[in-house]
């Protein structure tokens, strides 16, 4: 953790819903006029996707049927780690892209599931923020988790969790049903190991709970709508939160424990904004007395 140089991570599964939450910040930064180094969690996996494909070949021919993209044998975790090391000693470090698709991948001139080479984050910034798989990973050789003063999990209930990913990948990416149950499935160990253990070391969770059957999330036909969810909001440290203003300000919340609310999933982004608006405040003055 840093006062000069403040890190923001927010960290869960493919298809949890992080890019929401990080659309949620970036209109935060927006308005607070909070210029922060973005760094995307999938420019530190180790190989682009034609040497992923090769290596997920490789694995398979070799008896391996758990190979996935959350493990530490295909992500850069010390990288990840002395990135936010550096930033938050200095401000500076190396970051790079990962291009998904063609639209992305223009400007660079390059192919869609490759990186841009690796360039200094740009000098001066607020703070860095952090949206991927692995924010807050600790395992015998790194721990990510110690260096981010604030560590947001996006946790939706398994079920849900799936049928978002089903989703995004069939209509997103054209995959059949069958080709994103067997990814759910080989990586069935490295998330029970690795993306699972980062929420007991996040300092707020939100989890989405649908309110409707989604006891197969393989044949639902859609994702459960905000309307149709309420939201379950886990404070780590609770010290320092104003539940009553939260209530009176978030219609139908209520407290399921000393720790938690929970509110309807329409007012997601409205519970954000007024539980992380003024922890960016606090980070901003924080460094301001710092300098």
């Amino acid at each position: 953790m840093s006062e000069r140089h403040p890190i923001i991570a927010i960290t869960g599964s493919s298809g949890a819903g992080t890019s929401s939450v990080t659309r949620t910040f970036e209109a935060i930064f927006r308005r607070e006029k909070v210029n922060a180094a973005i760094v995307e969690g999938d420019s530190f996996h180790r190989h682009d996707r034609k040497e992923m494909k090769l290596k997920l070949q490789e694995a398979e021919q070799a008896g391996n049927n758990n190979f996935s993209h959350f493990g530490p044998e295909n992500n850069l975790f010390s990288r990840l780690e002395s990135l936010f090391r550096e930033y938050g000693t200095t401000g500076t470090g190396q970051r790079r892209k990962y291009l998904h698709d063609a639209e992305e991948a223009a400007p660079y001139q390059q192919e869609p599931g490759t990186f841009t080479p690796w360039e200094d984050v740009p000098a001066d910034t607020d703070l860095l923020f952090y949206e991927g798989l692995h924010g807050a990973v600790v395992t015998p050789e790194v721990n990510i988790a110690q260096h981010p003063d604030l560590l947001v999990g996006v946790v939706p209930v398994i079920n849900l969790e799936w049928i978002q990913k089903l989703w995004r990948d069939k209509s997103k990416r054209g995959y059949s049903t069958e080709a994103v149950t067997d990814t759910i499935l080989r990586r069935m160990p490295d998330y029970v190991n690795y993306i699972c253990p980062q929420f007991m070391h996040t300092h707020v969770n939100f989890q989405r709970v649908p309110m409707v059957d989604t006891s197969n999330p393989f044949i639902a036909r859609d994702i459960p709508s905000p309307d149709e969810s309420m939201v379950v909001i886990r404070f780590a440290r609770p010290k320092g939160i104003d539940f009553q203003y939260l209530l009176s300000m978030i219609d139908a919340s209520f407290m399921s424990r000393a720790n938690t609310i929970v509110v309807p999933g329409g007012k997601m982004e409205l519970a954000m904004q007024l539980i992380f608006t003024p922890f960016v405040w606090r980070l901003m003055e924080r460094k301001k007395r710092a300098l």
